[in-house]
């Protein structure tokens, strides 16, 4: 076994993104951000890059992870958000400075004034009320894998993607049907 940490997962959506770096949650969970360090390079990998962190700050850091997805599979099964779930967003959506700008190719780029884990949560607090909020095109959804049940936007055009990620929780959900299949066959 590698003591490589597993790589994170790619996103368009920065607060699924941050979520699922914890994925499998009802299955084996695998831990994206298990140190302080794992989380500075999540952050930079994002473009937030941060210049120290804490112990203390990555439980914070987790607790808004946890709190967004929470957040966001309430909304996806058209239920409210709950109080505290609100409050933890809220409160570090407030705690950073960060702004952002309007980039020479038209893309919005955060700046980050202190380099600080709060206002790199700033922006991923910002990004989920912005998400949870109805903001964007495209409607909250779950991943229909049963180990998984990562939240993620779906901009399909019919607005029915089933899987967070086709390449990860879709094909492994078509390789078992394709292996059910064959047993069924020998059967």
């Amino acid at each position: 076994m590698s003591d490589e940490p597993p790589p994170f997962r790619s996103g368009n959506v920065l607060a699924t993104t941050f979520t699922g770096t914890l994925s499998e949650r009802r299955g084996e969970p695998v831990e994206r951000i298990p140190t302080p360090q794992r989380l500075m390079d999540w952050f930079a990998e994002q473009g937030l890059a941060v210049s120290s962190c804490s112990a203390a700050e990555l439980r914070l850091a987790r607790g808004l992870r946890e709190a967004i997805h929470r957040a966001a599979t309430q909304v996806a099964q058209g239920a409210a958000v709950r109080a505290a779930d609100r409050r933890i967003i809220n409160d570090r959506g407030a705690g950073g400075r960060a702004h952002a700008r309007l980039a020479p190719d038209g893309t919005r780029h955060w700046v980050l004034p202190s380099s600080s884990v709060d206002d790199a949560l700033a922006v991923i607090a910002a990004d989920a009320i912005s998400l949870l909020t109805g903001d964007r095109d495209g409607r909250l959804a779950l991943c229909a894998s049963p180990t998984c049940r990562a939240a993620f936007l779906d901009t399909s055009q019919s607005r029915s993607r089933r899987w967070c990620d086709m390449n990860t929780c879709g094909n492994r959900e078509k390789k078992a049907r394709f292996r059910a299949r064959q047993r069924e066959g020998r059967g």
